[in-house]
C-alpha cells in the first residue's frame, strides 16, 4: 500500500477501492452488503460498534478490515484475527479471501453473531474460538491481525507463540502507532514499518513480518 494513496473520503468512494482492489464476485458483494446489514442490525442489541460509525460504516469498518488483506495477498495459510468482536476485520478479509480465518473471541454474545454470520452466509473457511487467547492451543499462524485487542507490547506477547518467521502482523493502531511502537524493544521494532491508513488520515497500521522469539522477547 503507497503511502501517498488517498483517504477514502465517502462510503462510495469505499465501495469503488474495493471493487477495483478485490473486484468482488456478486456474490460475495451481496454477502459483503448482508454482512453490514446484520451488523447495523445486531449493533441495536449489544454494543459492536459505534452508532456514530453507522453512517460510514463502508469507510469505517468495511473498507478499513479490507485495507488488511490488501497489505497480505502475497500468501495464504491461516489468518489469526485476535479480539474479533463484531468480525472486523476478520470477517470482512473472509468474504474477500478463501483463506482459512481463525477469529478469537472471549465474549460469548459476540460469538453468537460471529456464528450467525459464518452460518447465513455459508463461510466454512471460518473457525470461531469462544476463549481467551492465553487457553487456546498454539498453532502456526501465517497472518496475526487485531483491530481493537490489547496496548502492543501485550498484543506481541500474548501472541507471540503463535508466530513463525514468516508470520506477517498487521496491527491497526490509529494515531498512536508511532509512540506505542517505540516503546517496544529495539529487536521487536526492527520488524515493523509503518504504513498509513486509507480510511483515515491520523490513523496508521503496523505492518511486520517474522516470529517473536523467547530472546527477542527479552527473556531468557
Amino acid at each position: 500500500m503507497d503511502n501517498g494513496d488517498a483517504i477514502l473520503g465517502s462510503e462510495a468512494a469505499a465501495r469503488d477501492w474495493i471493487e477495483a482492489t478485490f473486484a468482488p464476485s456478486a456474490e460475495n458483494w451481496g454477502r459483503l452488503e448482508r454482512f453490514a446489514a446484520m451488523l447495523v442490525a445486531e449493533s441495536g442489541q449489544q454494543n459492536l460498534i459505534a452508532a456514530s460509525t453507522i453512517p460510514i460504516l463502508w469507510v469505517r469498518h468495511i473498507a478499513d478490515s479490507a485495507q488488511l488483506l490488501a497489505l497480505d495477498r502475497d500468501r495464504d495459510g491461516l489468518w489469526l484475527d485476535l479480539g474479533s468482536g463484531p468480525g472486523l476485520p476478520g470477517l470482512v478479509v473472509a468474504l474477500l479471501s478463501e483463506r482459512p480465518m481463525m477469529l478469537v473471541e472471549s465474549r460469548k454474545r459476540r460469538c453468537d453473531f460471529l456464528r450467525a454470520v459464518v452460518s447465513e452466509l455459508a463461510l466454512p473457511h471460518v473457525e470461531i474460538i469462544e476463549a481467551p487467547l492465553e487457553r487456546i492451543e498454539t498453532r502456526a499462524a501465517a497472518t496475526i491481525s487485531a483491530r481493537a485487542f490489547a496496548p502492543l507490547d501485550k498484543l506481541i506477547d500474548l501472541s507471540a507463540r503463535f508466530s513463525t518467521e514468516s508470520t506477517r502482523w498487521l496491527l491497526p493502531k490509529g494515531r498512536n502507532a508511532v509512540k506505542e511502537l517505540a516503546l517496544l524493544p529495539q529487536a521487536w521494532q526492527n520488524l515493523f514499518h509503518v504504513e498509513q491508513s486509507l480510511t483515515d488520515a491520523d490513523s496508521q497500521i503496523l505492518v511486520g513480518t517474522g516470529q517473536i522469539t523467547d530472546k527477542k522477547r527479552g527473556k531468557a
